[in-house]
């Protein structure tokens, strides 16, 4: 028998494994339930991507309803029409799109399908080939949405900036889910199982290889903090266009040795409690979950002050912050993590306690739960059998 809860259709155009909202839209299906919503998460995706058969790996592990379509391109007019009939076969009662083109699909297909509009925005971090054309046309079509979450408060202003109205915008940050994301191993034993060298202390950083994440001036200020003697190696986990050119780097600084370009992994909860510091060094952002992910496992964090960063963190309370781009100031913040173990492991404490206060995600989804209830007219019913 079908369900009568309301379905909520999740839509996304994703290539290889995605990125960070892949985490906040593949955990939500699994948290609403208990709130009374179905959903399902449809991805439009290239041909033959073999990156997707990792998301939907990801998806059965996460318990994520997960529907791929074959995506060729802004003209291929079969995506519209596959997603309106999944609108019409599975009765979607809300679309909550998480990209310029999904939010344009959105207001297409409502005028076929009868359902609400919600979009969470993301950043719009990547500035590359037609990236700014399409950031230009999400932002005109989120104008029309009935509710736009941003994940910080800096997305929020150029919402607003961008003509959405007031009443329509809300900030909910990103959140993990803190069971999944629990440190399981102390450090040294962690970088045993790993291969990597207990006697050195171990930096990381986690992201999409491109430019607005400066992994460049990371290589560097590591490259900068070995002459000075510290026994340190750096892992960079990810994959993406400056992956050759990070390889060059290294090789031309002389570091091949000391780092360590991983690719894209699925072990990346392994890979945190290895860490002795995580570094964000990103140039633009939304609010990352790579920080929060570090946070939760216990990892002293070192990130700049883009977005929702300053937010989230506290300088020198529960993580270290410093100004974008600066080589000057991401060396010795990095310097000074590692030359004190008392101030990474208060560090450490301090940013575990932020996210499990502040960032879980069952709290997140209540917030979210709330907006689509007042999209429904379900929140005055709740009130009505609570009178």
């Amino acid at each position: 028998m079908p369900s009568k809860a309301p379905l909520v259709l999740h839509t996304r155009v994703v290539r290889g494994t995605g990125g960070g909202p892949e985490k906040t839209i593949l955990n939500s299906p699994r948290f609403l339930a208990p709130h009374g919503y179905d959903a399902l998460c449809a991805y439009m995706h290239p041909p033959r991507d073999p990156g997707f058969e990792e998301l939907r790996r990801r998806a059965e592990q996460w318990d994520a309803p997960l529907v791929g379509i074959e995506d060729r391109g802004p003209w291929d007019l079969r995506v519209p029409g596959r997603l309106l009939g999944l609108c019409r076969s599975r009765r979607v009662a809300i679309w909550h799109g998480h990209d310029y083109k999904s939010n344009a699909l959105g207001l297409l297909l409502r005028r076929f399908w009868p359902m609400k509009l919600v979009s969470t925005v993301h950043g719009w971090g990547v500035i590359e080939g037609r990236t700014p054309l399409y950031y230009k046309i999400d932002r005109l079509c989120l104008r029309r949405y009935q509710s736009v979450i941003c994940v910080s408060d800096d997305l929020l202003r150029t919402c607003l900036r961008a003509g959405v109205p007031a009443d329509r915008c809300v900030v909910v940050a990103n959140a993990i889910d803190c069971d999944q994301y629990a440190r399981k191993l102390p450090t040294e034993e962690a970088k045993r199982r790993l291969g990597f060298d207990p006697g050195r202390l171990l930096v990381g950083s986690v992201g999409r290889l491109s430019d607005e994440k400066n992994f460049d001036g990371l290589i560097r200020a590591v490259d900068r903090l070995l002459g000075d003697g510290h026994e340190v190696d750096l892992i960079l986990v990810g994959d993406g266009p400056r992956r050759d050119a990070l390889h060059a780097l290294a090789r031309d600084l002389g570091r091949r040795d000391r780092v360590h370009l991983l690719g894209y992994r699925s072990d990346t909860i392994e890979l945190y409690q290895a860490m002795d510091a995580f570094v964000l060094a990103s140039l633009r952002e939304g609010l990352p979950n790579v920080v929060l992910e570090a946070m939760a496992m216990g990892v002293p964090v070192v990130a700049t002050r883009v977005a929702g960063l300053p937010g989230l963190i506290q300088h020198d309370a529960d993580g270290l912050l410093i100004d974008p781009g600066d080589a000057d100031q991401l060396a010795a913040a990095l310097g000074r993590l590692l030359e004190d173990p008392g101030l990474r492991k208060r560090l450490a404490a301090a940013g575990h306690r932020t996210v499990e206060q502040k960032h879980s995600f069952a709290a997140r989804m209540e917030k979210i739960r709330k907006i689509y209830d007042g999209l429904l007219g379900r929140e005055e019913m709740t009130n009505d059998l609570l009178a």
